[in-house]
């Protein structure tokens, strides 16, 4: 079993940043691709930014410029730097990790974080 813990959300004035973490835990062999969604309210949950093993990236066009996705593979973590922030980007951020190989299973799985809160007031 694989446990993704999120953190770094909170309230942010527009134009602020914000840096969110997400570490993932358990007998991990390896993580092929780890991302960030967000879903707003009353919208679908949609994909901010992505990042591969081999440090391929991959970002939402209403975030490019603005986000930086990036991660550690040697802690299993990956961080979302966030400037600019605008009321729009206010969601819950889920961290996601897809394809994880773990000691003792016969195939990869894909694993969702709780997620964590991001608001931008207007």
């Amino acid at each position: 079993q694989v446990q993704l813990v999120e953190s770094g959300g909170g309230l942010v004035q527009p134009g602020g940043s914000l840096r969110l973490s997400c570490a993932a835990s358990g007998r991990i062999i390896s993580i092929n691709v780890m991302a960030w969604y967000r879903q707003a309210p009353g919208k679908q949950r949609e994909v901010v930014a992505l990042i591969t093993s081999g440090g391929n990236t991959n970002y939402a066009d209403s975030v490019k410029g603005r986000f930086t996705i990036s991660r550690d593979n040697a802690k299993n973590t990956v961080y979302l730097q966030m400037s600019s922030l605008k009321p729009e980007d206010t969601a819950v951020y889920y961290c996601n990790a897809d394809r994880v190989w773990t000691v003792g299973t016969e195939r990869a799985y894909t694993y969702w974080g709780q997620g964590t809160q991001v608001t931008v007031p207007s």
